[in-house]
């Protein structure tokens, strides 16, 4: 039992979080987090679905065809900030010293290949040119500077707070792409992209998940482009934003599991991660949701692609949804027969890839029914798969759970024990990676939202190890998103091309065909 002061409750109290979820979480600390138990990766027609070209088509017309009757919406983690998009550079202004090397000869000291693709492409950034000249206001004969001063110049003007401080910046709202008439930030291309996928009765909802200390800039730049998108795209944009909640804070602690005071001895909270974004996801109201991560986007040039797999995945979503509302308002209004009873379980174990132990065939009637109600009774996920062609991110496997339940999930290598060589061969025969590329259902035939805090598997939470005010610190980060947030939804993986995917993870990602409205 922790010890517990006033001022600790006064703070419990703000956040909203309660002591026993705060104990709970220390018994997690304790207890640790066990890893996932891989059986087998999942695989084309192992768990991946392939869809050919003639069902891609139906599948469109499906979705374009139900789309107006439907409420729409597309939700966007863009709480990130571009700090990490510019390590090599902000590694370069902390090393280099423009009066003692040349760039070029400080690049092959470090081996700094990212920042060599930086300076080589330099001119195709979207805010290269205001940086320019903005540089030839401050120095003047800017052009005259030697070679390795302009380019030092340049990088710490990027960056600096006096500067444009661009490492500072919400990743949705950095310049991304160079159009003739002016640089596009991701928040503006995620509207251009949702016309064409998420529009219903032309209007196109989305909502961005952000930093409070953010919401402003949003405001601002939605204000700034409103006009201009609606008119060309002649759609209308209804935009919302929501902040990841205090309450999905979790508690740090010391090495030794006891709870963590800063020097002013107060306790330590920490974010919880992109998981305590179930939470906002759990308040929004549309019959489909579309989920993408905010530097997922591409030039307006191949937009048309992109948006059409989001039609096909969403077309397979109806698909299934109308089977699973079929069978769900038969299970409520009547006692179906034990062929019907077989047929949901074979829809269950084929198309929504719930494992049905054998011995559920030796239930009376009556436990069965209860047993297809409650697999039917979950919001369902179609998920885009991309082969893995060396891309980081988690990926899609079989496992198995402590009480024998076989499920799809969506695995982390951080959860997956690379000291077993059983689970580490699962891991090295992989074929895809996650894209967070989902279209999700989550409402029952009745039209009532479920709870989606309900489907969550606390067990795959993560513990990293950090340091504050020199002292190590075990911080506790919630299930993710679409890891452990998602673990009882009902699950089906479709693979989509690569093409579908576009991060932009460091600056030069910027400068890779996806993103420039020129050829390189």
């Amino acid at each position: 039992m922790m010890t517990i002061t006033e001022a600790d409750l006064k703070m419990f109290r703000k956040k909203g979080i309660s002591v026993e979820k705060i104990e709970s979480q220390i018994e997690t600390f304790k207890r640790g987090i066990p890893f996932a138990n891989l059986i087998a990766p999942a695989t084309v027609g192992n768990g991946i679905c392939k869809i050919g070209d003639a069902k891609k088509e139906e599948f469109i017309s499906r979705f374009e065809a139900e789309k107006d009757n439907l409420s729409l919406l597309k939700f966007v983690p863009a709480s990130g900030a571009a700090t990490r998009m510019f390590k090599a550079l902000f590694e370069f202004l902390n090393d280099y010293n423009p009066e003692k090397e040349t760039v070029n000869a400080y690049i092959n000291r470090t081996d700094a290949e990212t920042l060599r693709a930086f300076f080589i492409g330099v001119e195709k950034f979207p805010f290269y040119k205001l940086v320019l000249e903005e540089l030839q206001q401050k120095y003047e004969n800017f052009e005259n500077l030697p070679w390795h001063y302009q380019k030092y110049y340049l990088v710490k003007l990027m960056l600096s707070e006096e500067g444009f401080d661009y490492g500072a910046f919400p990743k949705g709202l950095l310049p991304f792409h160079k159009y003739k008439t002016h640089p596009a930030t991701a928040f503006e291309e995620h509207l251009y992209e949702a016309a064409l996928y998420d529009e219903s009765k032309g209007k196109a909802k989305l909502h961005f998940t952000i930093s409070e200390e953010h919401s402003h800039k949003f405001d601002e730049e939605f204000n700034r482009i409103k006009n201009n998108v609606e008119n060309k795209t002649g759609v209308t944009f209804d935009i919302s934003f929501s902040y990841q909640k205090e309450s999905t804070d979790t508690i740090a602690v010391t090495e030794e599991d006891v709870p963590f005071r800063l020097n002013d001895g107060t306790l330590l909270f920490r974010p919880g991660g992109h998981g305590a974004l179930i939470e906002n996801l759990n308040e929004q109201d549309a019959d489909i949701i579309f989920i993408k991560n905010i530097d997922n986007v591409v030039v307006y040039k191949f937009k048309h692609n992109l948006a059409a797999y989001k039609k096909v995945l969403a077309g397979k979503l109806l698909e299934l949804q109308s089977k699973v509302f079929e069978y769900a308002r038969e299970l409520d209004e009547s006692v179906p027969g034990q062929a019907r009873i077989d047929e949901i379980k074979e829809f269950l174990s084929k198309q929504l890839n719930v494992h049905v132990k054998p011995d559920v065939d030796k239930y009376k009637e009556e436990f069965q029914i209860e047993f297809l109600k409650e697999k039917l009774a979950a919001p369902i996920r179609i998920c885009g798969m991309v082969k893995n062609e060396g891309e980081p991110g988690g990926g899609p496997f079989w496992i198995k759970d402590e009480d024998g339940n076989i499920s799809l999930q969506i695995i982390e290598s951080a959860q997956i024990d690379m000291n077993n060589k059983f689970q580490k061969d699962i891991l090295k025969n992989s074929t895809h990676f996650n894209p967070v590329d989902i279209v999700c259902s989550t409402k029952n035939y009745k039209g009532e939202k479920y709870d989606l805090t309900e489907f969550v598997d606390p067990k795959q939470a993560f513990i990293t190890l950090k340091t504050k005010e020199g002292r190590s610190v075990k911080a506790l980060e919630l299930p993710g998103l679409w890891n452990g947030g998602m673990a009882f939804w009902n699950t089906v993986f479709v693979e989509v091309p690569l093409s579908t995917f576009n991060p932009v993870k460091t600056v030069v990602d910027l400068l890779k065909s996806a993103h420039q409205v020129k050829e390189i």
